[in-house]
């Protein structure tokens, strides 16, 4: 519904003592299990992708992850990542075949029908990534271009709107549309700062260019029916942002994109 008010979320209550969760609570079904199932990818440079010397899984989304499994387990590594790609993210939820989605997931009124939300935990802005010689520079030089974008995204709907002559061509992953745009098989790739930053570093003839198309909110999503899971996910979340370990976990892996800060939680009760 279009009144739904996206970003607010449920109320952190006190936080139980790692490894001693509430009975019959969704976060002590996990601890009973021995492991976090988290979904995400590991194609999104900077938030989660594996590291190529140590098979390790890591990035910005992973850290958020490990805070969660330690707030639980006293461990972060009492963890299983279940690759996921940006359209397989609501199902997998929904069937329980994961406990949290971290993936960079956007918080929108249409997704908050079919899944929960934590509070926001990352504030991206849409940009335009291109090759630096090839003339783009605005939104406005992406008119009847081939701009690629991973399926099931909210960026995709968002630059339909602002540039309805742009031709889409989506991927499953994000590497993926790096691949097409330095083939030359599309002419950009549009989507959220943070990740088109993760790209561009790893490759020094394409740039992040433009103004902002508008905000994408990151939360952690949730099936529907766990509010308790959701409470204390964002038990979490202001644990990191007071403790100052959010900035830490900031100035490790997206100071590229210059200074950053924690977003402010609002909650519905």
């Amino acid at each position: 519904s279009t009144d739904c008010d996206a970003l607010v979320s449920l109320r952190p209550g006190t936080m139980p003592t790692p490894r001693k969760m509430p009975a019959r609570s969704t976060m002590a079904d996990i601890f009973a299990r021995g492991r976090l199932i988290v979904g995400l990818d590991i194609g999104s440079n900077l938030f989660s992708f594996r590291d190529t010397i140590t098979g390790d899984i890591k990035g910005f989304d992973v850290d958020v992850a490990q805070a969660i499994a330690r707030a639980i387990f006293n461990d972060p590594d009492q963890i299983e990542f279940r690759v996921l790609t940006s359209g397989e993210r609501i199902a997998a939820l929904q069937a329980g075949y994961v406990d949290v989605v971290v993936k960079t997931m956007s918080i929108t009124c249409d997704r908050r029908q079919d899944v929960a939300f934590s509070a926001p935990y990352y504030v991206a802005n849409q940009r335009i990534l291109a090759q630096r010689n090839a003339g783009i520079s605005d939104t406005d030089d992406l008119a009847g271009k081939r701009v690629c974008a991973a399926r099931g995204v909210t960026s995709i709907g968002r630059l339909q709107s602002i540039v309805p002559t742009a031709k889409i061509t989506t991927t499953s992953t994000w590497a993926d549309c790096l691949v097409m745009l330095q083939q030359g098989q599309v002419d950009a790739v549009s989507t959220d700062d943070a990740i088109l930053a993760g790209l561009a570093e790893q490759d020094p003839w394409v740039s992040v260019i433009g103004p902002s198309l508008g905000e994408e909110n990151y939360a952690v999503g949730i099936a529907k029916g766990h509010d308790d899971l959701v409470r204390f996910v964002n038990g979490v979340l202001e644990n990191l942002r007071d403790s100052g370990q959010w900035q830490q976990m900031y100035n490790r892996w997206l100071s590229i994109l210059g200074p950053g800060y924690p977003p402010v939680p609002r909650y519905e009760d």
